[in-house]
């Protein structure tokens, strides 16, 4: 793959055309013309070359005409834009790996449409034949292209420059003028002031000049963003089957440690190991935020702050940080991201004997911006009714951590901050079903098996409660006390392996783009030689690989340093027919 779609072939480079003389076909001529017009390029020729076997015969022909257009760059462009339009089903349709639970639900609203998006692989896009098969025929693409470009670019770098073309004024940029100094001597300051200049110089003595070359960090430019594409896309890969990620809930005061059964939720590439967690833990020791009070914004978070205490390994010692939102705790190659935060009731139950049954902060899941949550108590052991038969308890219950008021609309909060906080139960007794071993939601009450409270008149049994206030179940079945309020909040635990290599390729991707599209690949001869009258002619010319109007400037400035050391001769005196010689600079033929 390159930069051009094909490089150009000696018949239609222009040095070629420029070095070609007119009706001289010498063979040292045509040898010498030939080398000039080496290509400028690492690109590979996508034809065959004239009179070449051609592509397409048999099995091995079509072997190298299927390698040869996957190698090139039309192909290659064709794979990225179809890897981009492959990744949207992914972004458009839950995918397992990440929510199976989204999945499920999906499927339920789309029945229609599940039979196809099975066949495709539409729940399972990253890892699915078709898109692996593109992922794949990409990364060969590059491979294929990069290796015989880098023979090919190292041996340019180790060869010398192409001798002059017999014919320098048919080149693009060129320049010539008369001097007093030997030719010899011409080529040396040629050679100094090129060398200076950082051109790669070599003389070229069958033609009485100086070859000189520049620009090969364009080629290195463009061979250093074929292969930061291969480390992104490698990067890629490792990340998806070696990347971990987690959640995890940490009430204030509460601590997590980097194991499996510590998470809430957790998903992992087809590649990890749980043995591969990295040793850490922490503690949250407080929690802050901040909100707009007043004006059009008001209730708009400022600052969100976990202040944490963490220890490396099992037996490392404790270190105080803070974690914000987009400021991530790194330890141990892992990331620790603060996502969420919210309000944890703290109540207690006792049965109708006033034993303590049950005492704990209960974490309430946020319904909207000024934190209205939603959640369920359940007591699961411990309790006895006033007959002394075991029972569980079980309470919906609504938080708001600024309530309007009695009579000030419905249990919605004014304001995130808890400046006036109201915690709604409604209590049930029964059997919550924990027992039979299927999974729960902890913040969903399961009422299939239990039955309600009522009051005297029938109605279903609730209460606002404000922290401090008990709510006493009917028929002695015991009480509920609002202890107060505790924080929780939310952490991302993520372990991705390929994310410095991604990012170093793509720093590396983004310089070599640049060095192959703002650094010119140019050569520059100098030749020097003695004329009718005796006098040294010099002549300079310059070709680079695309028109560029930096090439005239260039060689009009080399050749004015050089006309320092070997300055103009006096012009002949004016005869008829006779005009003096005025050294001029050419660029473009004009």
């Amino acid at each position: 793959m390159s930069t051009s779609d094909k490089a150009p072939t000696a018949a239609s480079d222009p040095e070629h055309d420029a070095a070609a003389p007119e009706a001289d076909t010498e063979a040292a001529a045509a040898a010498t013309d030939a080398a000039a017009s080496a290509q400028l390029s690492t690109a590979p020729l996508e034809d065959p070359p004239a009179g070449g076997p051609a592509v397409g015969i048999g099995v091995l022909g079509w072997a190298r005409w299927f390698w040869r257009q996957l190698t090139s760059m039309r192909v290659a462009l064709i794979l990225l834009f179809l890897l981009s339009l492959g990744s949207i089903p992914g972004s458009l349709i839950p995918q397992n790996r990440v929510d199976p639970m989204k999945v499920a639900l999906w499927k339920g609203k789309h029945e229609f449409w599940v039979p196809v998006a099975e066949k495709l692989q539409l729940f399972d896009v990253y890892s699915s034949v078709w898109f692996s098969a593109i992922y794949i025929l990409l990364f060969v693409s590059l491979i294929g292209c990069i290796i015989p470009r880098t023979w090919q670019f190292v041996g340019q770098l180790r060869g010398r420059p192409p001798g002059a073309p017999r014919r320098l004024d048919r080149l693009p940029a060129y320049t010539t003028w008369r001097t007093g100094a030997a030719p010899d001597e011409v080529l040396a300051h040629a050679e100094e002031v090129l060398g200076g200049r950082r051109f790669r110089t070599a003389p070229d003595t069958a033609g009485h000049a100086v070859a000189a070359e520049k620009g090969y960090l364009r080629e290195a430019g463009n061979l250093a963003f074929h292969i930061a594409l291969i480390v992104m896309l490698v990067a890629f890969a490792t990340g998806q089957l070696l990347k971990s990620e987690g959640g995890k809930l940490v009430l204030r005061g509460k601590g997590f440690a980097n194991t499996l059964t510590q998470y809430d939720d957790f998903k992992s590439g087809s590649l990890f190991d749980s043995d591969d967690l990295p040793p850490f833990s922490f503690t949250l020791d407080k929690f802050d935020a901040e909100y707009e009070k007043s004006g059009p914004q008001k209730g708009t978070p400022r600052e969100f702050k976990a202040y944490v205490t963490y220890s490396k390994g099992a037996h490392g010692a404790p270190t105080k940080t803070e974690i914000e939102v987009n400021k991530p705790l790194d330890v141990e190659g892992s990331k620790v991201y603060l996502l969420g935060h919210g309000y944890a009731p703290i109540l207690s139950v006792t049965d109708p004997s006033g034993k303590v049954v049950f005492k704990d902060a209960v974490p309430m899941l946020p319904q909207d911006a000024n934190l209205t949550s939603a959640g369920a108590v359940k007591v699961t052991d411990g309790y006895q009714d006033k007959n002394g038969k075991k029972e569980q308890l079980g309470f919906n219950a609504r938080f708001v951590p600024t309530f309007a008021g009695k009579g000030g609309g419905t249990m919605l909060s004014q304001f995130p901050a808890a400046d006036f906080p109201v915690l709604a139960l409604n209590a049930w007794h029964g059997s919550l079903g924990v027992d039979s071993g299927l999974p729960q939601n902890v913040y969903q009450l399961d009422t299939a098996k239990m039955q309600q409270f009522k009051k005297e008149n029938g109605d279903p049994f609730s209460q606002l409660m404000l922290p401090g206030e008990t709510m006493t179940l009917p028929d002695g079945a015991g009480t509920v006390k609002f202890e107060g309020i505790e924080r929780w909040a939310t952490f991302q635990i993520s372990q991705e392996p390929g994310t410095g290599y991604a990012l170093a390729g793509a720093v590396a991707a983004i310089l070599g783009l640049a060095a192959s599209l703002f650094i010119q690949r140019r050569r520059i001869w100098v030749r020097a030689v003695t004329g009718e009258d005796g006098v040294t002619v010099v002549e300079m010319a310059g070709l680079g690989r695309s028109e560029s109007a930096k090439l005239p400037e260039e060689l009009a400035d080399l050749a004015a340093r050089l006309n320092e050391r070997a300055p103009t001769a006096p012009a002949p005196e004016a005869v008829p027919g006779n005009n003096p010689v005025e050294a001029t600079v050419e660029g473009g033929r004009g």
